[in-house]
């Protein structure tokens, strides 16, 4: 795990040593970005005391999509922030929403960036440990509005460790025990979602789950069902 105190964003720089030949593995946290990116070109606040940084997986041959690498992530981010929530009734409706983002009473309190260069994929992940933004267009928390702040530095060996063992498994036994964990974190089946499609149109429908390659299943009003595999989803 490499740290420094500050740098635009952290997944440039991995992007970056990607391109130098760095190994899988290469874990970089920045204790500040001055640049973090979110989905779809947002900007991602990123203050001293969050948890802010990105790693390197070198795709392989038999390796399942590289998009459902979206779904690794995510399951580690949960389990990860799971050993540090404290004893909140709040805290139990943790929930995962596609196609990455970790909720707290309906709240966003991380986020997930995948950038591919090649065989190259950079996962970046944010989690409000000590700070969250107000005035955005969807709510947000903290864990330290929760009543715990972990470590940034702690809470990084956690996630690593948790990544490593999904991603090992994302390798070995392909995308069904991801999808499955995904699933069994995620709020319930029959939640309303609004889904804003690339093309400016927006979809309503009742979450029915993900389909086998980890995209999202809407039931519409008429009873049809409409897979999505790339949105900006809300809870209704």
């Amino acid at each position: 795990m490499r740290t420094v105190a500050e740098t635009g964003s952290t997944n440039a720089d991995v992007l970056a040593l990607a391109g130098t030949g760095a190994a899988e593995g290469l874990w970089l946290r920045a204790e500040r970005q001055s640049s973090g990116r979110g989905r779809q070109g947002r900007a991602w606040v990123s203050p001293v005391g969050n948890y802010s940084a990105s790693t390197l997986v070198r795709l392989r041959p038999t390796d399942p999509a590289a998009a459902t690498l979206a779904l690794v992530a995510a399951v580690a981010v949960e389990e990860a922030v799971r050993v540090y929530l404290p004893a909140d009734p709040l805290c139990l409706e943790a929930a995962l929403k596609w196609p990455n983002d970790l909720l707290i009473a309906g709240a966003k309190v991380s986020g997930i960036l995948l950038e591919r260069n090649a065989d190259a994929v950079v996962i970046g992940i944010g989690v409000n440990l000590a700070h969250h933004p107000e005035g955005l267009d969807r709510p947000t928390t903290s864990l330290s509005a929760h009543g715990v702040t972990p470590d940034p530095a702690d809470f990084a060996e956690t996630l690593a460790e948790s990544f490593a063992r999904w991603l090992a498994r994302w390798r070995g036994e392909g995308i069904a025990p991801i999808r499955q964990r995904w699933m069994d974190r995620a709020h319930p089946v029959g939640t309303a979602l609004n889904a804003a499609l690339p093309d400016g149109s927006v979809v309503e429908g009742l979450f029915q789950g993900l389909d086998s390659d980890g995209a999202l299943i809407l039931r519409l009003a008429d009873g049809s069902t409409r897979v999505i595999h790339a949105a900006d989803i809300f809870l209704i």
